[in-house]
């Protein structure tokens, strides 16, 4: 499973994306997450199975469904952001991929 999380600079992401791992690993899921800006997505988003935005960037949405429609696209509660609540956040990208491969 690939997982891109996309924020305004790539940076607040990387700590929810080493909770994210940490949930994962725990679980013994194995899953390629990371993180970039919003402007590196094309270079990093394939193969992904989903693309997580930083509440920040939310408002892109549309712009990011359109240009890669393929891919789910889902913006991070806001409050699960703030928390760095990376067991949350993964669950929920789960649910999508699974809910798109059926």
């Amino acid at each position: 499973m690939k997982i891109t999380l996309a924020c305004a600079g790539g940076m607040s992401t990387g700590m929810l994306v080493k909770k994210m791992e940490e949930y994962a690993s725990s679980q013994g899921i194995e899953a390629d997450i990371s993180a970039c800006g919003l402007s590196e997505l094309e270079e990093r988003v394939t193969g992904s199975d989903i693309i997580l935005l930083g509440p920040q960037v939310g408002y892109q949405q549309e712009d990011v469904k359109k240009e890669y429609p393929e891919i789910p696209v889902l913006v991070i509660e806001m409050m699960d952001y703030g928390m760095m609540n990376g067991e949350k956040v993964f669950k929920k990208a789960q649910e999508v991929i699974a809910a798109k491969s059926k």
